[in-house]
């Protein structure tokens, strides 16, 4: 129960510039190890550019509502089904420990939304010199979005998330600690994304996320 441990012990609420909550150790060192080993595409192999989008090809949010694949973004990032589920033993039981009800009960008493009808979505990223993301607001899809990071190349910690007031202001950069991460609930004002920095090798993260659309992974 890592990840709920470090809810209850071992996070940190902010106000500024939205309500968020920063998280300590939220992983087991065997989830990490999952996170850095799996293979993720190299656009820069493949001659695609970063346009600002994780997306890349699937566009951005307010183009991809409802579409519970992520757009044609899928293969470029590695979403955690049933049918590779067994390639991730950890994460799978991380995902089994977001389904809980004392976990997303938890939650749900933090933002003050039920999470009773939702659904568990996590995707392992990579991303690798010349990503960034634009400042943006996810869809109303995404009743929790969580960023949890894993840096095996001891990367800069300023390779965090940017945080945005309504005025485009960078107000903070969660810092890309290894076993480290935030949380929140998607709003209009939860401006985020990753000014253009550099990546000396790669920026290994997890993104996790309750969700209203169908996926593989119910509450119980």
């Amino acid at each position: 129960m890592e990840f709920l441990n470090s809810l209850k012990i071992r996070s940190k609420f902010h106000k500024m510039p939205f309500d968020h909550w920063e998280l300590n150790k939220p992983l087991t060192k065997n989830s990490i190890k999952e996170i850095c080993d799996v293979n993720i595409v190299n656009l820069k192999e493949l001659k695609i550019g970063y346009d600002g989008t994780r997306a890349i090809d699937g566009g951005e949010g307010k183009f991809r509502e409802g579409i519970s694949s992520g757009g044609e973004a899928l293969k470029f990032r590695c979403f955690i089904e049933k049918d590779n589920s067994i390639n991730f033993p950890n994460l799978t039981s991380l995902i089994d420990e977001l389904r809980l009800k004392e976990t997303y009960q938890y939650i749900s008493e933090l933002i003050k939304k039920n999470l009773s009808n939702s659904y568990v979505r996590i995707e392992a990223i990579c991303d690798r010199q010349g990503f960034w993301l634009k400042p943006h607001c996810d869809i109303k899809e995404k009743l929790i979005s969580c960023l949890l990071f894993a840096n095996p190349f001891n990367e800069s910690e300023d390779l965090g998330t940017d945080f945005y007031d309504e005025k485009m202001n960078k107000v903070k950069t969660v810092p890309y600690k290894d076993n480290y991460g935030y949380f929140f609930s998607s709003g209009s004002n939860t401006w985020h994304g990753m000014e253009k920095k550099e990546i000396k090798k790669e920026r290994r993260c997890l993104q996790v996320n309750y969700v209203t659309f169908k996926t593989d992974w119910p509450v119980d």
